[in-house]
């Protein structure tokens, strides 16, 4: 199984489709730090046109949470592209190939093979998605300066990383299920679909909330319940901006934040979706005809 994990991490590693988005992944920080930069440049500390003390914290805190909800935002998406592109075919394109008679014909069995995969994938992604989480954040509070600046605590930041870190594992877990069940091609298009799905479903609910509609609110909690990826990522933007005597739980609700407050169960299902999504694929690929 370990074997076949680190096989895994390092073929990904070495795939062109991990470099090229390693280097877009840089463009894309260095992109944000310059947006930082001159956002920063047109907010004069103290300078509140007319506004009071108060409605002018509000207002900067507004912007600044917005500004990091877009950089996570996008930084969830980047991660999710490469989960999936690096997952769909990982066990699909061995079948296609003829390449897993050369492994099972050794002493490994098929869910040491398939949990290699998964384990291997799952670090790689992880370690990723850590570093483009950090790599925001401290963009955000370094580059904001005082006008930008969050107060944030330790809890906030680990509790929203892991969240951010379930993402990908989310992903990768259902793209090898439907590895072991259709061609790459089919994988593809039905996980990218199921995502779509996800988050449309999660904007949906933030404006049924908004405009109090009761049936936008519903058919948003159904897209979580069938793919709970978008929930994730309210759940972590909850986690890293509100806490009880906090103002800035007013400031990060916005098109990047989150108006409804999902609730903790939906973790547990997330994390119980995952294990779920494994033990079939475990079960399909043992039973499928090679």
């Amino acid at each position: 199984m370990w074997t076949i994990a680190k096989l895994s991490f390092k073929e990904i590693l070495l795939k062109r489709i991990f470099t090229i988005t390693l280097c877009m992944t840089f463009a894309f920080l260095i992109f944000y730090g310059v947006a930082i930069h001159y956002a920063v440049s047109e907010i004069i500390p103290g300078e509140s046109s007319g506004l009071s003390t108060a409605q002018d914290f509000m207002s900067k805190s507004f912007f600044s949470t917005q500004l990091l909800g877009i950089g996570l935002y996008f930084s969830s998406f980047i991660t999710a592209l490469l989960a999936i592109l690096s997952s769909v075919g990982s066990i699909a394109n061995e079948i296609e190939s003829h390449q897993i008679d050369t492994w099972l014909t050794r002493p490994i069995s098929r869910f040491s093979f398939l949990m290699g995969k998964w384990i291997g994938l799952c670090c790689l992604l992880i370690a990723y998605a850590a570093f483009l989480f950090i790599s925001i954040v401290l963009i955000h509070q370094t580059m904001g300066g005082t006008a930008f600046h969050l107060d944030f605590t330790a809890a906030q930041i680990i509790k929203a990383l892991a969240l951010f870190l379930l993402q990908p594992v989310i992903l990768i877990s259902i793209a090898i299920l439907l590895s072991t069940r259709m061609a790459t091609l089919n994988a593809g298009i039905v996980l990218i679909i199921l995502y779509g799905t996800g988050f449309i479903g999660g904007f949906v609910e933030q404006i049924g909330t908004l405009v109090h509609k009761t049936a936008l609110v519903n058919m948003g909690i159904i897209a979580s319940l069938l793919f709970p990826i978008d929930t994730m990522y309210r759940k972590m933007t909850i986690y890293l901006f509100d806490t009880g005597d906090n103002p800035l739980s007013i400031a990060s609700q916005g098109l990047f934040g989150s108006v409804s407050t999902p609730s903790n169960t939906m973790i547990v299902y997330a994390v119980l979706y995952v294990l779920v999504a494994i033990f079939i694929a475990i079960r399909t690929f043992k039973s499928r005809d090679l």
